[in-house]
């Protein structure tokens, strides 16, 4: 008999409870977000179900319950099946990523979203979820502490696919998140070498976009020859490798340019404008982040209150529903409310990296670090673009932004990890 989730002692009821708060939290957003004074999305009028369809906040709704039909789905479904169908779901994908980039229709210059009649579906938030099973069936499969060079290709390989599939539909902002995974296989034994030497070349290109390019590479070279005068053992151990470093580094800092200039398209450009100077053209390029910045201001510490923000009720931050969510909180519920929502995030970060910690399986463990990355990747990179911290990469924040893609991917992620954990709970009950 397949082994299903049949007690509901055995679920995380915590992380249940977070989830259905911030979803809950989420509808209230969307709800202010598409609000209009002039067309008051009210649910107590007597509308049509075509007429219906027109709010953002009752397809919100159509997405959640369809989501409580996932999450029935995933607890009953044999836990095994997880682990067995990993990579048959990471193939399925592929092959779909690979569709939607011919027949998708192009979207605001992205050929990333397939049409089912009046629904949409994005592959590339589903491919966080096979690519985190399919990643974790590997990892379960060796020691990635004395791992050879073949299976650091083909982890880097299961990885990177749909990174590139997803890049070629032109849709940048999935593709980075899924960087976060490094995160997870950190945590199973992956050489920190990797981490660091990714953050420094982060630090280094955006320094050549800021600093004068002889005073960056003069300094580095002065830091590099201090290090051998103080230590002349440097000389003779880790000279060639210095050297090595040192190339790499004058390559990418001369390469900026080229890269910037003839490899990354207008609107990628503009965006890292905007970052750098905000206030360069503040009503054109930079407008969503300026507009989203000032409804965050204007909120104070408790907000101007429910559908009673300016920024929102006036439309004046372009997409709103989805990645510029959380500017909403902010004007409507102020400080307090930003510190409610990101607390809950927080706090079920940690439950999920509780529950993949008591993982008695690495393909478990695993995936509760993938889970657990990945949302923490999404949810502080929305919450810096509105904030104007990072660039506006189109990434929407878990659980709370408008869509049924991300709401259905997120809800999926998460309670295929509760569901691994429900099964480990049940054994401890038998």
């Amino acid at each position: 008999m397949p082994t299903t989730v049949r007690s509901t002692r055995s679920i995380d009821w915590p992380t249940v409870l977070i989830y259905v708060l911030l979803v809950g939290l989420g509808w209230v957003a969307v709800y202010a977000a598409s609000y209009s004074p002039d067309a008051p999305a009210d649910p107590l009028r007597n509308l049509s179900f075509a007429e219906l369809m027109g709010f953002n906040w009752f397809k919100q709704l159509l997405w959640m319950g369809a989501s409580l039909v996932l999450i029935v789905i995933l607890l009953v479904v044999d836990y095994k099946a997880y682990d067995t169908l990993a990579y048959a779901l990471y193939g399925g994908m592929i092959v779909l990523l690979v569709l939607t980039i011919f027949i998708a229709r192009p979207i605001a210059g992205s050929r990333s979203w397939l049409e089912f009649g009046p629904m949409r579906l994005q592959p590339a938030e589903f491919a966080k979820f096979t690519t985190a099973l399919a990643a974790s069936r590997f990892m379960a499969s060796i020691n990635l502490r004395q791992q050879n060079w073949r299976d650091q290709a083909v982890l880097a390989g299961l990885t990177l696919l749909p990174v590139v599939l997803i890049l070629a539909s032109n849709e940048t902002g999935q593709a980075l998140v899924f960087a976060a995974l490094l995160l997870a296989f950190f945590r199973e034994g992956m050489s920190p070498l990797i981490l660091l030497l990714l953050a420094a070349g982060g630090v280094i290109l955006l320094l050549a976009l800021l600093v004068p390019k002889a005073w960056l590479v003069g300094g580095f070279t002065l830091v590099l020859a201090v290090a051998f005068i103080l230590n002349s053992k440097l000389w003779r151990h880790h000279l060639p490798l210095s050297l090595s470093v040192w190339v790499a580094v004058i390559g990418m800092v001369f390469g900026v340019d080229f890269f910037f200039n003839n490899v990354l398209q207008p609107h990628q450009r503009q965006r890292i404008e905007m970052l750098i100077d905000p206030g360069k053209d503040p009503l054109g390029k930079g407008w969503n982040v300026t507009q989203s910045k000032i409804a965050l201001g204007s909120g104070g510490w408790v907000g101007k209150g429910f559908l009673h923000g300016t920024q929102t009720k006036f439309d004046f931050v372009p997409e709103q529903s989805t990645d510029f969510i959380f500017c909403t909180v902010g004007e409507e519920w102020g400080w307090a409310g930003c510190l409610v929502v990101i607390g809950l995030f927080m706090t079920l970060l940690w439950r999920i990296l509780l529950v993949a910690e008591r993982q008695k399986s690495v393909f478990g463990r695993t995936y509760g670090y993938c889970v657990a990355s990945i949302l923490f990747v999404h949810f502080t990179v929305n919450l810096g673009m509105t904030m104007g911290l990072m660039p506006v990469v189109g990434i929407p924040l878990p659980f709370f932004s408008y869509g049924g893609s991300s709401l259905w991917s997120f809800t999926i992620l998460l309670f295929t990890l509760l569901a691994l954990d429900a099964h480990r709970k049940q054994d401890l009950l038998r």
